[in-house]
């Protein structure tokens, strides 16, 4: 027997959930149904009531959100917000909830959650490109964005004892060779980007065997190969079905 009915993936909301809800009402999303953000969701940039009222939005969609990390927000272990969460175990590895929100499920780094017979390893993070800019202008940012090296050090052990067999990835950014340049931002020099994440999940995919991967972060609609990258675009797991 399935955990959900449906399974759904889409891209960074950055908190503006208008099109999402409107999406979930026309495609009959149900309370018995998965859907999954890969990153920047937008309920914890702030760390004050504004999330709050994002997340009063987002519970207008009925389902269960699984949210993987981005570089847009707080981790749910930031000092900041970690008093509002406590860690479970979650589709068999960890995860992260508060009691106001149970349907919000937090990921953790590197957690292999098996859902409907399948499995989905998270390796979330990226860097931001507008990192110089928030600071200057006063927005949030925040300096555990990246895995940390003792992070990627716990997944390539997980990889590796896993015999290099990966079924699902999801991540917020994509390998190193499959950024899509065409999306390169105007203004900002690339030789002063940190690819740290990109050349890990390179590392990662060049080493494995794998099914699909999925992540955000680049704001396109896109496949290149295995790799899917998502924006406003929904994706129903079960046939690779593509809502517009």
């Amino acid at each position: 027997m399935n955990d959900f009915e449906n399974i759904y993936l889409t891209g960074d909301t950055h908190g503006d959930f208008d099109e999402l809800i409107l999406k979930s009402t026309r495609y009959g999303f149900t309370k018995q149904d998965l859907l999954i953000i890969l990153g920047d969701v937008g309920i914890n940039y702030f760390g004050d009531y504004r999330d709050n009222l994002h997340k009063y939005l987002l519970k207008m969609i009925p389902c269960t959100i699984l949210c993987i990390h981005g570089n847009h927000e707080m981790r749910p272990t930031s000092p900041d917000i970690s008093h509002k969460y406590k860690n479970i175990e979650w589709m068999g590895d960890s995860a992260y909830v508060e009691d106001e929100y149970p349907r919000f499920i937090m990921s953790d780094e590197g957690a292999r959650y098996k859902i409907n017979g399948r499995e989905f390893l998270v390796i979330g993070g990226a860097y931001s490109v507008d990192k110089y800019w928030r600071l200057e202008h006063g927005y949030n940012w925040f300096s555990d964005e990246q895995l940390t090296p003792e992070e990627m050090k716990i997944i390539r052990q997980k990889v590796k004892e896993h015999n290099n067999r990966e079924d699902i990835i999801l991540a917020h950014t994509c390998p190193y060779n499959n950024r899509p340049v065409e999306c390169f931002l105007s203004g900002i020099d690339e030789r002063n980007v940190d690819n740290t994440m990109e050349l890990f999940l390179q590392e990662i995919v060049d080493k494995i065997d794998y099914n699909n991967f999925f992540c955000g972060h680049w704001h396109t609609e896109k496949q290149d190969g295995k790799i899917r990258f998502l924006f406003h675009d929904i994706i129903r797991l079960e046939g690779l079905e593509t809502q517009g």
